[in-house]
């Protein structure tokens, strides 16, 4: 497994805004004023769509822009930055690329250490002990299990991220993309494709 926590990991304690946030959802949903549903789809929103919608904005600028995509590749931290994304998180930010021989997969094995400022909120199953354990012994098999099936020679590396290092994968641009625009390419990137546990999406053939 590649990458390694340095120092301590702790799992901070929540800060009174986000105690008091959860005090006064509460209480909303006591009193009928809100659903769990409703919030449940907020949050999957900021999830799988509005939060990556950064990553998937660098992942076409790399893929489009090679002197961009060496940038990003050397010092990801400060490339990302050039877009105008920024964290308060600290922590730098290694962007890793997916290749026709190798796939990068990203974990973090103690808690749930991820790039925010790209990636927006780390979806549930990222923090599941399952995910965190399994990533780093099996991850063929949990790779096939998000659908994702990888020849016997493809390599897979596992990066552990932590306090001081967060990563993303820069996914493998899907064949047949050429013609596309940075705009109509960032709707190919997801999330799951940015932490390695899928590939972009194919564009749509045209009738």
């Amino acid at each position: 497994m590649s990458g390694n926590h340095s120092g301590e990991h702790h799992l901070e304690p929540q800060s009174y805004p986000a105690l008091r946030a959860k005090a006064i959802e509460s209480l909303l949903i006591e009193k009928g004023l809100l659903s769990t549903d409703a919030i449940d789809a907020r949050v999957q929103a900021y999830e799988q769509d509005i939060g990556p919608l950064n990553g998937a904005k660098v992942v076409a600028r790399a893929w489009t822009d090679a002197e961009y995509r060496n940038r990003l590749l050397e010092d990801g931290t400060s490339a990302i930055g050039e877009l105008g994304f920024y964290g308060a998180q600290g922590a730098e930010i290694i962007v890793l690329e997916n290749t026709p021989t190798v796939h990068n997969v990203v974990v973090c094995t103690l808690c749930s250490c991820y790039p925010w400022p790209v990636l927006g909120l780390p979806p549930r199953w990222y923090k599941s002990d399952a995910y965190r354990a399994r990533a780093v012994i099996e991850p063929r098999a949990v790779l096939k299990e998000f659908g994702l099936t990888l020849d016997e020679s493809v390599e897979v590396r596992v990066w552990d991220s932590n306090s001081d290092i967060r990563y993303m994968v820069l996914p493998v641009r899907p064949e047949g993309t050429e013609h596309l625009d940075e705009e109509t390419l960032a709707e190919l990137v997801t999330r799951d494709s940015m932490i390695g546990v899928a590939n972009a999406k194919t564009p749509t053939p045209i009738a």
